[in-house]
């Protein structure tokens, strides 16, 4: 499973306490800069911002950061694990027990209080981009749209074993929950309904404007339900705690990708409007 669309929501609820295990040496600012190499940990499935083998927000923004501190870059793919808690321990302050990890940095980390307070091992930091879930629908199947109503007895796609199957399939005490179709991914629901075998998909809003690209046979509304956070989520980055120096070098590296526009042009490649928090 990955990030945010599936379980990573759930980190307000569901994030574990983790224990204060001491950690191997590692590599400060000065280390890094002698080495040459910014390190830089990314989740290996999560459209469209990574992808297996292929390119993505996160990953072209690890290239803009090792560029901004005059440094090679080595990303560090890895599968989501079980909740938050494991993959900052994974990838950040310990380590992986299969031997990869930790990295200098990871992407993608949500910039959330609970999540900060479950993980003191960690500075969370530089948040980039707000998402949320959407719904977008055919306008020739469903030519009107005055809220979840106007989609029963539609077709309405969504990701497995994440916040948007939950929230939909618990609406109105189950209302929706024959007319729901799973797929794999966010992504997959999406090109079913390019297809036209469905009439909605309820998935985030960064995956509907990079696979849908402004299709005017598709049109992408705000939703309310009584289980979702209507602020949606914040998107940051991560460091060992003690690593406050390479904290500070990113946090104005960041802060320079956006001054200069390069951070607005990197999410627009891949037809993503950012939402700066």
């Amino acid at each position: 499973m990955t990030i945010f669309s599936r379980s990573r929501i759930a980190i307000l609820t569901t994030v574990a306490c983790l224990g204060l295990i001491s950690a191997p040496a590692h590599a400060d600012l000065e280390k890094i800069r002698k080495a040459g190499v910014l390190s830089v940990a990314v989740y290996d499935d999560y459209a469209p911002f990574s992808k297996k083998g292929g390119a993505g927000i996160d990953m072209d923004l690890a290239a803009a950061l090792a560029e901004k501190l005059g440094l090679k870059l080595s990303l560090l793919p890895f599968p989501a694990g079980e909740n938050l808690g494991d993959d900052l321990r994974n990838m950040v302050w310990k380590g992986h027990y299969l031997g990869y990890g930790p990295a200098d940095v990871m992407l993608h980390v949500p910039v959330d209080p609970l999540l900060m307070n479950q993980t003191p091992q960690v500075t969370i930091f530089a948040p980039y981009h707000v998402d949320s879930v959407r719904l977008v629908r055919n306008i020739a199947s469903v030519p009107q749209f005055n809220g979840m109503p106007s989609m029963a007895g539609k077709k309405i796609g969504v990701e497995k074993i994440s916040i948007s199957a939950m929230v939909l399939l618990g609406e109105e005490n189950g209302r929706y929950r024959d007319d729901v179709k799973i797929y794999p991914t966010g992504v997959d629901a999406l090109e079913k309904l390019k297809a036209g075998e469905l009439d909605g998909v309820l998935a985030s809003r960064s995956e509907i404007e990079s696979v849908l690209r402004d299709d005017p046979r598709f049109e992408m509304r705000e939703v309310a339900f009584q289980r979702l956070p209507r602020k949606g989520w914040v998107a940051g980055l991560a460091v060992r705690k003690d690593n406050a120096e390479l904290a500070s070098a990113l946090n104005t590296a960041m802060g320079e990708l956006f001054a200069s526009g390069e951070m607005i042009k990197i999410f627009a490649k891949y037809g993503v409007q950012i939402v700066k928090p």
